[in-house]
C-alpha cells in the first residue's frame, strides 16, 4: 500500500485524485486546496467538504481524509460526521487515541489509519485494541512535526510491526524505491510518503519550495527544538535566526514563537515566503532529483510491487 502523508494545506483535490488515480491512496488534509487560512473551525470544515466533493469529481478511486484530534477534542465529531455525509471510506487519525472516535468510524464502516506523533509499542497496541485497521510507524527521519523519540524509520518499523497483528506502514525519509524495498523487508506492508510528493507537478506547494528540495540534500537540513519536539528546515531567510536561538539553547516555547508557530509552514511551503517561513522536509530529499508528475513517482516507487 502506498499513501501520501501530506496534511493541512499541502494537498488539494487535483493532487489527491492524482495519487489515487495512479494507484496510491490520496489523503485530503484539513486545509486542503485553500488559498487563505480559515478564521474559524467551521469555515475550515466547510472548505474541506468542498475539496472532498471536488476530489470525487476527479477520481472514482478510494481516497481518505485526515482527522486531527489534538488536545482539544471538542470538534472531532462534526468533522467525523461530515466524513460520513460525504462518503469518505478511509480516515487518517493523527495524534491522540480515543475509544469513542474509533467506535464511531467502526459503526459507519470506515477504515482507520492511526498515526501517533511518536509511535511506541504501547500506543500501537492500544490503537489495535481500539480497532485501528492500519498503523503508521513514523521514524525520526520524517519532515514536519518530528517524533519526540530519536528512533529512525528503519528501527521503528520492525519494532512496531513485531508488536501488532495489523498492517504497518513505514514513513520518514523514504525518497525512492530503495526505501520501499527496505520498509517491506523490515515488516511493513506499505509506505506513507510526504516530502517526495511535495515535488510533484500536481502538489500545491510553492514552486520555489519544489526547486529548493530538488537542489538540496539531507546535509542541508537544520534541526531545531520547538513545540512539541523538533522541526527541520532547509535554508530560508528565517533559518539564521532559528540557528542562532538554537545555539543559545533557547527553550521550545520561545523557538515556537520565533518561527511564528505553525503559520511558518503556511508562509514558507505554501506561499514561498522564506522571510517568514520554513521548508520542513524529511531526510529522504537526497534522492529527489526532479519535479515529476504524481503518476511517475508512484510508478517508480511501486515498480517491484504493482
Amino acid at each position: 500500500m502506498l499513501k501520501c502523508a501530506l496534511t493541512y494545506f499541502l494537498t488539494n483535490a487535483e493532487f489527491v485524485a492524482a495519487v489515487s488515480n495512479a494507484g496510491g491512496l490520496g489523503i485530503i488534509g484539513p486545509h486542503s486546496g485553500q488559498e487563505t487560512l480559515p478564521d474559524s473551525r467551521f469555515v475550515a470544515l466547510e472548505r474541506m467538504r468542498q475539496e472532498i466533493r471536488k476530489t470525487k469529481n476527479l477520481t472514482d478511486k478510494p481516497f481518505g481524509a485526515t482527522l486531527i484530534n489534538g488536545p482539544d477534542m471538542s470538534f472531532w465529531r462534526p468533522t467525523a460526521e461530515m466524513f460520513v455525509e460525504e462518503g469518505i471510506e478511509v480516515v487518517l487519525i493523527n495524534v491522540l487515541l480515543d475509544k469513542e472516535i474509533f467506535e464511531f468510524f467502526q459503526t459507519h464502516n470506515i477504515k482507520t489509519i492511526y498515526r501517533a506523533l511518536t509511535p511506541t509499542i504501547e500506543n500501537s497496541r492500544e490503537a489495535e485494541r481500539l480497532g485501528a485497521d492500519i498503523i503508521i510507524a513514523t521514524g525520526f527521519d520524517e519532515g514536519g512535526t518530528v517524533p519526540t523519540s530519536v528512533i529512525g524509520t528503519f528501527s521503528i518499523v520492525p519494532m512496531i510491526a513485531d508488536s501488532v497483528g495489523i498492517p504497518v506502514l513505514a514513513t520518514g525519509g523514504i525518497g525512492d524505491v530503495r526505501g520501499v524495498r527496505a520498509s517491506i523487508a523490515l515488516g511493513a506492508e506499505g509506505v506513507s510518503i510526504g516530502s517526495l510528493f511535495l515535488t510533484s507537478n500536481e502538489n500545491p506547494a510553492n514552486e520555489k519550495v519544489k526547486q529548493l528540495i530538488v537542489n538540496s540534500t539531507a546535509e542541508d537540513l537544520m534541526l531545531f527544538r520547538t513545540l512539541p519536539a523538533y522541526y527541520r528546515t532547509l535554508p530560508t531567510d528565517l533559518s539564521p535566526k532559528l540557528a542562532e536561538l538554537e545555539a543559545q539553547d533557547t527553550d521550545r516555547e520561545t523557538m515556537f514563537d520565533a518561527m511564528n508557530g505553525y503559520k511558518t509552514l503556511w508562509q514558507g511551503m505554501r506561499l514561498g515566503n522564506f522571510n517568514k517561513g520554513i521548508v520542513s522536509t524529511g531526510t529522504g530529499i537526497s534522492m529527489i532529483k526532479s519535479i515529476r508528475p504524481v503518476a511517475d513517482i508512484v510508478e517508480e516507487l511501486m515498480q517491484d510491487f504493482a
